[in-house]
């Protein structure tokens, strides 16, 4: 991808006349710095000068279009994968043991996380991170958008991660997103005890042909998993996950107590008194019975 750009680079260079130099000068950087990039040599072009290429060589965005790609390189194979595989996933479904996923963070949040790596060189490194991941979530806002289905652990919404202002806006985050008809939030809360993804997060990803894959992630590893029958053993490991979780609509109101910082110390409902809480919430709303883990059955959203 690194070699595509450096190609685009030189072509739309001298189809506009212009030498090394002079591009260096409108991009300004120094010409071996245009060298190192149409030769794929040297450092990757940051996603700025990326933009100032387009702008100079007025490319109607297609190396800003490039860039994620490029950038990617930069990923282990089974992450670049991983990432290929979300963007065309019809259907998403994340486990996460600690912090909010990446395609439901604000941007505060995501420079928090993303700023405690151990890969980052600089601050523009962090704000390219920043914004590859702000840009992953436009496609939840496109007409192929996946169904995104999310249970979060209970230390997610109390582990205040760029301080309190940042996590207040990232729980109005969250129930914003809930309130669209092809996200689901729940909440897993800290009584349901032990479980199989204990200390790691776990995303399930349908392909538009029918087929799964399963992804787990530590704090410095991930493991990208597409044989069929461990891929069915997650997926049933996913299940388990959202069935003991909160239904959706007691997940959101957990997350308002969090917010409001109400919820502290406070006793979570056994799994009867949901199902019976969550059912009267149902009624009141108009919905109907309960399924699974708590959703409608009348009109119910297609996804997994």
């Amino acid at each position: 991808m690194a070699a595509l750009f450096g190609a685009r680079v030189r072509r739309l260079r001298t189809a506009a006349g212009l030498t090394q130099a002079e591009l260096g000068d409108r991009t300004h950087v120094v010409s071996t710095r245009i060298t190192q990039i149409e030769r794929a040599s040297g450092a990757k072009p940051t996603l700025d000068l990326a933009r100032a290429l387009d702008a100079a060589l007025s490319a109607d965005d297609l190396l800003v279009e490039l860039w994620p790609y490029v950038y990617r390189e930069a990923f282990p194979d089974w992450s670049r994968k991983f990432m290929e595989y979300s963007e065309r996933a019809v259907a998403i479904r994340q486990y996460a043991a600690h912090v909010v996923p990446g395609l439901l963070q604000t941007e505060d949040y995501a420079r928090a996380v993303l700023s405690v790596g151990r890969t980052l060189g600089s601050e523009t490194q962090l704000e390219e991170r920043v914004a590859l991941r702000m840009g992953r979530q436009e496609r939840l806002g496109t007409p192929d958008r996946p169904e995104l289905w999310v249970v979060l652990d209970e230390s997610v919404l109390r582990r205040p991660i760029g301080g309190r202002p940042v996590m207040q806006e990232q729980m109005a985050r969250l129930l914003g997103a809930a309130a669209q008809p092809h996200v689901t939030v729940q909440v897993l809360p800290f009584d349901q005890g032990e479980h199989d993804v204990m200390g790691g997060s776990l995303t399930m990803l349908a392909l538009p042909d029918g087929s799964e894959s399963a992804y787990t992630e530590g704090a410095h590893f991930g493991q990208l998993i597409e044989d069929p029958h461990e891929v069915a053993s997650f997926a049933l490991t996913y299940d388990r996950l959202r069935a003991a979780a909160l239904p959706p609509l007691m997940s959101l109101d957990m997350i308002r107590s969090v917010m409001e910082d109400k919820h502290r110390g406070a006793k979570v409902p056994s799994r009867s008194e949901r199902r019976r809480l969550a059912q009267e919430q149902l009624q009141q709303s108009g919905g109907g019975r309960l399924r699974g883990g708590g959703r409608r059955v009348p009109g119910r959203r297609s996804g997994p």
